[in-house]
């Protein structure tokens, strides 16, 4: 294994002031941690048959942002990170292209528009999974990966390449809290009480809740993250003003009025 090469990556990515990376082998999709699994079609030796490691970065969606959701702000600082992934990955993706190692980066959703999602609920590779075999964090009851940091309010990127690089050890200790928030606070009922895999999403009714507001130009919903209380953020933007709570209650209605239809 290239524990040089790890080295390298690594180094770029604090030149791009990733904060949240993670390396999976890709044997890991073969012998998965919990049943049932994702078919080999979507494994990403399936999808780059050169692939022996798949490189993982996070970048934190801004809870003061996110608490306005459904908003024009947070529309903006969605497709802001969304382009900043893209961007890394395949910045990651020629560098190890330099380096002699075929890579290629994957676009962080791999759909077309949300009537595609509605017809067609899967994305050609999961992003979400790679982030949990590279030991980012785990699954929780709203079927997002939570990680330490952030939570759930983590968007993730993924390279697939032929360096064999040293993986990172998975998280052993789950961190959902089962706290039921984002069960209660789904508006379009989409979750339900059980923990991933056995509990499933509605893809059907939060992608119609998602059409909805993409017609108002405020999507994506974003409630079920938001409401989480797991990850250090929490305690990052907790306000020590005694009218703090007001005052963003105040902010986020401000926000709110403006942008959207």
């Amino acid at each position: 294994m290239n524990s040089d090469l790890k080295a390298a990556v690594l180094e770029r990515c604090r030149r791009m002031e990733i904060p949240l990376i993670g390396i999976a082998s890709t044997d890991r999709w073969e012998n998965p941690p919990f049943q049932p699994w994702m078919p080999e079609e979507f494994y990403p030796q399936s999808i780059f048959p050169e692939a022996r490691s798949v490189i993982v970065i996070g970048l934190p969606v801004h809870l003061p942002v996110l608490e306005t959701t459904p908003s024009i702000y947070y529309h903006e600082l969605y497709k802001t990170v969304n382009t900043l992934l893209d961007q890394y990955t395949y910045r990651l993706a020629s560098f190890l292209n330099d380096c002699g190692y075929p890579s290629v980066f994957v676009p962080r959703d791999g759909y077309g528009s949300i009537e595609v999602l509605q017809k067609s609920p899967i994305a050609f590779f999961s992003h979400r999974h790679a982030a949990l075999l590279a030991g980012l964090g785990t699954f929780g009851v709203n079927n997002t990966l939570i990680t330490p940091k952030y939570g759930p309010r983590v968007r993730f990127g993924s390279v697939l390449t032929a360096a064999d690089l040293p993986p990172d050890p998975m998280l052993s200790d789950d961190l959902c809290t089962r706290c039921m928030l984002c069960v209660r606070a789904c508006p379009a009922g989409a979750l339900d009480e059980r923990d991933y895999p056995e509990g499933l999403t509605d893809k059907a009714a939060c992608a119609a809740n998602s059409a909805k507001l993409a017609r108002r130009h405020i999507s994506p919903c974003g409630i079920c993250i938001n409401v989480c209380p797991v990850g250090e953020d929490r305690r990052h933007y907790a306000s020590k003003n005694p009218d703090g709570a007001d005052l963003r209650r105040r902010a986020r209605e401000h926000v709110r009025k403006y942008g959207g239809l």
